[in-house]
């Protein structure tokens, strides 16, 4: 079970950095609207809730992937 966590955890971080870097790189956190609403949250709060999402998204996308090439082996 263990050696499943991190080939799951592992590339969603090194993913996670990636899209941080690019979506950060295009998109300005103080410049942010959410439902016709501006983000009232510090540039660094907003630069780590970016990261946990993207984390989030690539641990789904690891996990669903992993699960699929466990049940075709």
């Amino acid at each position: 079970m263990r050696p499943y966590l991190m080939i799951v955890l592992w590339p969603a971080f090194l993913m996670a950095c990636v899209a941080t870097g690019l979506f950060f790189s295009l998109v300005d956190p103080m410049e942010m609207i959410v439902l016709d609403q501006r983000i009232k949250i510090s540039v660094q709060g907003a630069y780590t809730i970016g990261f946990f999402v993207f984390w989030l998204l690539g641990i789904l996308s690891s996990g669903l992937t992993a699960l699929l090439a466990q049940k075709f082996r």
